[in-house]
């Protein structure tokens, strides 16, 4: 069994774009669950108010052998400079991924 999930969401008044995707996949007695999220903004510049933010990077990883279950989630924002059409355009990003791993035996329980 698999199931796919795709969203691709945009706001041209915000200047904003959201892509998302959820997969399910269950193959011998383990359930993947795969969520990605990618969003990105486009800010106009004026002058030379340059305010660009810092990196991040997040990554957690959890394993529970009582509950026979495993996960993993990582974050990443960032940001870019452009030019276009002589005007200075800031983009912000965010990619997330999170990974879920159950066991069948767990499964029975849901």
């Amino acid at each position: 069994m698999r199931d796919l999930v795709f969203k691709n969401l945009v706001s041209d008044e915000k200047k904003r774009r959201i892509i998302s995707t959820s997969e399910i996949n269950e193959n011998q007695g383990i359930r993947s669950i795969i969520r990605r999220h990618f969003v990105y903004i486009v800010k106009e510049l004026t002058n030379d108010e340059i305010n660009k933010p810092l990196p991040y990077l997040y990554v957690l990883k959890e394993r529970n052998n009582k509950e026979l279950r495993e996960k993993f989630f990582c974050r990443i924002k960032g940001s870019i400079l452009a030019e276009n059409r002589g005007k200075q355009l800031l983009i912000l990003f965010m990619h997330s991924l999170k990974i879920t791993f159950l066991s069948a035996p767990l499964l029975k329980q849901i």
